[in-house]
């Protein structure tokens, strides 16, 4: 089986499912643009734990974790089935690299992992399971989990990081047609070179290197997912950027291939 990349996509809002915006067309054509994956393992800004955990639900549900948006949005399952021996497989690769994980049996696919793989894989016929971050622990540790879970890539699974590049709620611009300022944009430029650039060691201090850093993130965990894609890379090869944009001003939705 040829090696799949790692993939890291910017998942925006949960109304990305259904709104017609450019990141839903790129999403939608995705998972045709690379080789079928035999599973899937989703890194989401949207399960924070305080040590690693991988789920390992058979049947995970489809969690809705987001209030007041359209209840064409509550109607959508992704009923794609889990892989129990998979999320063991990861837990021992962590194990391994000296990272303890747990396993946790009852999780679900929260809107990070569900709402870009409604697109990329509308069947739901990929077996999908999931990695929590740790705000906590930084982007060393979350480059160190993309490490040792890379040998997942030469058995067929996709190791796929969902967040934003940039994200900051509070300063949301409402309407289609929202301009992006340049704090905004010039973050999003300066970690596409740095990752053009392979500026490892910059991305990790991106919060006193990068323009804008905090305003941006003014917490990390969606800018985490990226760091685990950037670990299961392979070392020396610069990453592609995929695809580039903004919602609501100030939401990038980049998106990045490590091969």
């Amino acid at each position: 089986m040829t090696r799949l990349p790692a993939l890291f996509v910017s998942h925006g809002a949960p109304t990305l499912a259904i709104d017609p915006v450019p990141t839903r067309d790129f999403l939608s054509g995705l998972g045709g643009a690379i080789e079928r994956p035999r599973a899937i393992l989703a890194v989401s800004a949207h399960w924070e734990t305080d040590e690693p955990a991988v789920s390992a639900a058979a049947a995970p549900e489809t969690i809705y974790d987001f209030r007041g948006f359209p209840d064409a949005l509550y109607r959508l399952r992704y009923p794609a089935p889990g892989e129990p021996a998979l999320a063991a497989r990861a837990a021992g690769l962590l194990g391994a690299a000296g990272i303890e994980a747990a396993i946790d049996p009852g999780r679900g696919l929260d809107h990070g992992a569900w709402v870009p793989l409604i697109l990329m894989y509308p069947a739901a016929d990929v077996p999908v399971l999931q990695l929590s971050v740790q705000p906590r622990l930084g982007p060393e540790h979350h480059l160190r989990l993309g490490e040792a879970l890379r040998p997942l890539r030469d058995d067929g699974v996709l190791v796929l990081g969902t967040g934003s590049i940039t994200h900051n709620l509070r300063e949301i611009r409402r309407g289609s047609g929202a301009d992006t300022p340049a704090w905004v944009s010039e973050f999003s430029e300066w970690t596409a070179q740095a990752l053009a650039a392979q500026r490892t060691a910059d991305l990790i201090e991106y919060r006193e290197r990068a323009p804008h850093a905090a305003r941006n993130h003014p917490t990390e965990e969606h800018f985490l997912p990226l760091f685990v894609a950037l670990g299961a890379g392979t070392p020396g090869v610069p990453p592609q950027r995929l695809h580039q944009g903004f919602t609501f001003g100030v939401i990038g939705m980049d998106a990045y291939r490590f091969d």
